[in-house]
């Protein structure tokens, strides 16, 4: 019995070791199946990622050759505007793109020999073949560029550009955002052609950034397209749009013929009213006294709104004076009381 007891001793000391041991086992070895796991999970996100990645460049690849093919069809069926809007895509995407360049060029020239159609049925003509040679046309260009006809120049630059692509290809790249360029701004400023004026800088803009003055007048014709479509929908937007282009250019104008001044006047006067209607006496004020110093007429509305906003203090009631002679109550002390 005394040899026994020792040795049940020993046994129940290690048996918490034991437990002890395999716990810390188990515990290394869920840490190293987590770790395990975890490398597993980002390996298969970065390849996600980059396959992701791959696809990506692919389909857009895919989806710039598919444009650029139906550009090629558009043009075999004369839908010249709707090819050059699929050769910009290509080139927007992609500017150095086989080929497009060229196809832009081709697509432009056609629109602009169909630009205008001829209403009233006409025998059909041979077209007779442009027999000019490529120092004909690049001096032809010249002298339409020094005579500022930018539409003869563009359209023979163009035919140039179709006839040899390699031709003086820096010069005729000049010459074409020159003629661009200075087409956009008489656009913009001459014709009262917002729109095909800032086309036209845009032409301009894949030659050559834009000067400071023909993107200040992109931004005037920007800030008067803004507010004119918010015209009797809008007013305060309106007036806030044509606030920022009046100052800067007073005579931009669309084809309605209405000024950038013009058009703020109006804004301005119909917004002070609006303001009116709603109460809104102190910014009516506000926008009145703009109007006044455009030269508006505000009537009786301009002071209405100052009195609304600021009215008048009252004076206090005039003191009653006492009569002559009268007996002046005294204020009475305790002296007084009887």
């Amino acid at each position: 019995m005394n040899e026994q007891t020792p040795i049940q001793a020993t046994s129940e000391d290690a048996s918490p070791k034991r437990k002890g041991g395999a716990l810390r086992s188990v515990f290394i070895g869920l840490i190293l199946l987590l770790s395990i796991a975890a490398a597993s999970a980002y390996a298969g996100y970065s390849s996600g990622m980059q396959q992701r990645q791959a696809a990506a460049a692919t389909q857009t690849a895919a989806d710039i050759q598919r444009q650029y093919e139906l550009g090629l069809q558009d043009m075999a069926a004369k839908r010249y505007d709707l090819a050059r809007q699929r050769f910009e895509f290509v080139l927007e995407q992609q500017p150095d793109y086989p080929g497009a360049v060229d196809k832009l060029t081709e697509a432009m020239l056609a629109l602009n020999a169909t630009a205008t159609p001829t209403v009233v049925p006409t025998p059909t003509i041979t077209p007779t073949p442009d027999l000019r040679g490529e120092e004909e046309l690049f001096s032809q260009a010249q002298a339409a560029l020094r005579d500022e006809d930018w539409d003869t120049a563009i359209d023979t630059l163009l035919t140039l550009r179709k006839r040899n692509p390699a031709y003086q290809t820096v010069e005729v790249d000049d010459m074409l955002y020159i003629a661009l360029r200075n087409r956009g701004v008489q656009k913009i400023l001459q014709e009262a052609d917002l729109e095909g004026g800032t086309y036209d800088l845009a032409l301009a803009e894949r030659f050559g950034p834009l000067d400071a003055e023909a993107k200040s007048y992109r931004t005037w014709v920007s800030l008067y397209v803004t507010g004119a479509s918010f015209w009797e929908i809008d007013w305060g937007q309106a007036a806030y749009y044509f606030g920022q282009v009046a100052p800067l250019a007073p005579n931009l104008r669309d084809a309605s013929g209405m000024t950038a001044s013009q058009r703020y006047l109006i804004a301005v006067q119909h917004y002070a009213d609006y303001l009116m209607d709603n109460k809104e006496w102190c910014k009516a004020e506000e926008q009145y006294r703009i109007v006044q110093s455009l030269g508006g007429d505000v009537g009786k509305n301009l002071t209405r709104a100052h009195n609304k906003c600021s009215p008048p203090t009252q004076a206090p009631p005039p003191a009653t004076p006492t009569p002559e002679g009268a007996p002046e109550n005294p204020t009475p002390t305790p002296e007084n009381y009887p």
